[in-house]
This record gives C-alpha cells, structure tokens and sequence, in this order.
C-alpha cells in the first residue's frame, strides 16, 4: 500500500495510531466466521451505554438489506452496537436478505441486553449470494461472548475483519482538547474498488466520547463526508452497501457545543475522515500511484469539488499516471467538461509542484523530467482556473493491470 502520512497536529489536536476503541467506553473485535476463508470477516463494535448515532448512505437505488435496516436506526438517532460482516454484501438477496440482516441485528442485541432497533448492520462483499447465517451466527455469538467476559478491545483485529480486497487496515484517532477538557474521536474504514462519490463501496465507523447532540452530529458529519469521502473516486462504480456511521456516547463528560469547541472538533473529524479518504484511494485496486487533485480559483467550493473529482475519476487521467505519461491536455479537459465554465487562456496547471501550462500557454520543458517526478508514490495535480476564490481536494488512483485482474477474478 502507498504509505500515507497522518494529518499534522496542532495545539488542540494531536493525531496518533488509534481506531474506534481508542475513545473511552467503547470497545471492538473481531472475529473469523469462515465466510469465505480464514481471514477476519466479523466485527462487532460495543458502546458501554447508548450513544447519539447519525450515518450517511448510498444513494444508489440498488441497496443492500443492511442498509435499509441501518438507516432505521440512524433515523432513531441512539444506538448501542454494530454488527458488521464482510466477504458478502448481502445486497439483491430480496426479502430473505433482508431476513437475514434482522436476525444478525436480533442476535446482537439479544446478546448484549439491549433493543435491536439500537444495533447497526453492515455488509460487504460479494453481491447477489445469501448470507451463510449459521456461520455468521457463530461469529457473533463468539464476538458477544468476548466482550461480556471483559477481554480487551482488539481495535486491529475489528479493523482487519470488515476488509475486502483492501491490502492494509485503515484507521486513525485523534485527542482533542476542548474549552472544558480532552475528548477522543477514533475511525475504523475499509474500501478498495467500486469507489466512486456519493458514497462508494467503503464503510467508515467513527467514535467519540465527546458529549453531541443528535442534529449537530449529522450536521458535521456531513460536512466531514462531503470534504472526503465524497471526493475519491478508484474507478467511477457506485456501491450497494456504503455507509459512514458515527456514535457520541458522552462518556468523557465534555461537551462540543460552544462555537470554538465545535469549530475544533469538526476540524479534527474532518481531517480524520480526510485521512481515510487518502488511505482508500491509495488502497485502490491494483493501484500503484495516489492522485490528488488541487482545483483553486474557482467560483465555488461545489464547483472546485466537481472538477476536481472528475479529475481524479478520469481513466485517461489515471492511465496516463500509471505509465508516468505527463498528458497535462486531458486533466483541462475533464476539468472543463464538467461545472462551471471557465476560460483556458487563464488557467494554470502544475504536476508535483512543474509549472505544466501557465495563463493558457504550455511550458517548454524537457517532458522527462515531468516523468520523473511521476514516480512518486503521490501524483498531484494543482489546476488554477483564475476564476475565483474558491478550492477543493479529490483523490483518486492510477488504472492498472491489477485493476483488470482483481475484478476479472473477484468472484472465482
């Protein structure tokens, strides 16, 4: 996997190495039901009490059983667990899929001790097959059990259970300091093809012990998921099974609700779900290069947004970075096919930091040297449209062999 770093910390933020169990009074695992191998493949996510809950979904009218269930709960706005499997995306199973994905929620709770309408449901994996339930009942009857006899969280092994074709685990924490002391906000995510906004096929779990309301937490978190993962795009498919949920259980006793605490906390909520963004599009399949695209000078934030996802969603685009190729002309050109106009004779583009085209005129250059600095792990485009003020990020991946053979082969 392309090595990412972490976001930088600041006087009120510090990031480091942590997950969904790093903030107080929650606790993960996972587990190996034999779904399809003996890799990881459920993971259950434990609140010590119930918490505020909020999620964002796919917006694609194909939508897995999980789905439907979860975004019941999300509408309920408390949750106390999560009950996730991958290797099946229970999705286009009909009315026994959705079955299926009760009785995963009935055993939860039943477990637990606590109301089925506050468990969350995830899936992912293979579209169209029925759950193997008495295996999966297995893996949940074992995760229940280890957290009702006290073993320690295993935020590694949760984070490892919900992955697919993903080669590394994602997930970061941060601590944050607050007017009236530290919270902790902590993410676990997977995802590595059928990446595309709107969702895509990632499901994110964030957690934090900070005390917030119901309508604020859907309100940051989406303004952290539009400024992330709305903006990676592997290969331009859209799932059935995405979901980004997050919990506030309070157990920190400190409150993000005054303005400066707010703009704090949203700040680091975003930089972490930005961070997954990153991992995701540099996890891409088959992927050799991160993209990330820089769209300023633009009208709008929305604007910059939509050029520079279609920048980073281009297959000529990502084909030209897997063979090192500098073809500044089809980054202007996807930029210019979507959006706002905007006049070329203005604009200017860069390639890790190469002038490629300034002011509508193309630089003469020795184009080797472009090449070289493609070799970096990270290609970054930074495209100035001189239109406004305006700017915003998208990542995406390189288009390779890999790519071609994962997909040939995901079912067989």
């Amino acid at each position: 996997m392309i090595a990412i770093l972490p976001p930088t910390s600041s006087p009120e933020i510090t990031f480091h190495a942590g997950d969904v169990s790093t903030p107080t009074g929650f606790w993960t695992h996972g587990a190996a039901a034999h779904l399809r191998d003996a890799s990881l493949d459920v993971m259950l996510l434990v609140s010590s009490r119930s918490a505020v809950f909020s999620g964002l979904f796919t917006t694609n009218a194909v939508r897995a059983a999980p789905v439907a269930l979860t975004e019941l709960v999300h509408r309920r706005g408390i949750s106390t667990a999560c009950i996730v499997n991958s290797k099946n995306a229970n999705a286009l199973t009909g009315q026994p899929g959705l079955a299926d994905a009760r009785a995963m929620q009935a055993l939860t709770a039943e477990a637990l001790e606590v109301p089925p309408e506050t468990v969350a449901v995830a899936s992912t994996g293979v579209i169209g097959m029925r759950l193997p339930m008495d295996k999966v009942s297995d893996g949940i009857r074992e995760l229940t059990w280890r957290y009702q006899e006290g073993q320690p969280a295993d935020g590694m092994a949760g984070a490892r259970a919900i992955l697919t074709t993903d080669t590394e685990v994602k997930r970061l924490a941060a601590t944050v300091t607050l007017s009236t002391g530290q919270v902790k906000i902590g993410m676990i995510a997977k995802g590595s093809g059928m990446i595309h906004p709107n969702l895509a096929t990632m499901l994110a779990f964030f957690a934090t012990d900070a005390v917030v309301n119901k309508p604020v937490l859907d309100r940051l978190l989406k303004r952290a998921v539009d400024r992330s993962f709305h903006r990676v795009s592997v290969d331009g498919d859209q799932s059935t099974n995405d979901m980004v949920l997050i919990w506030a259980n309070g157990t920190a006793g400190v409150s993000a609700s005054a303005p400066d605490d707010l703009r704090i906390f949203e700040t680091a909520l975003t930089e972490i779900a930005r961070h997954g963004a990153r991992l995701i599009a540099a996890d891409g399949e088959g992927a050799t290069h991160l993209i990330s695209v820089v769209v300023r000078g633009a009208r709008s934030e929305a604007d910059a947004a939509l050029k520079a996802r279609a920048v980073a969603g281009s297959s000529l685009v990502k084909a030209a970075v897997y063979g090192r190729d500098p073809n500044w002309g089809r980054v202007l050109a996807a930029a210019g096919a979507v959006g706002d106009a905007f006049d070329p004779d203005q604009a200017s583009l860069s390639l890790n930091g190469w002038d490629l085209y300034v002011r509508g005129q193309p630089v003469q250059e020795d184009e080797s040297r472009w090449s070289q600095a493609m070799e970096q792990a990270e290609v970054e485009w930074v495209l100035d449209l001189a239109s406004g003020a305006e700017s915003a990020e998208a990542w995406g991946c390189d288009l390779t062999e890999g790519y071609v053979h994962i997909n040939a082969h995901y079912r067989t």
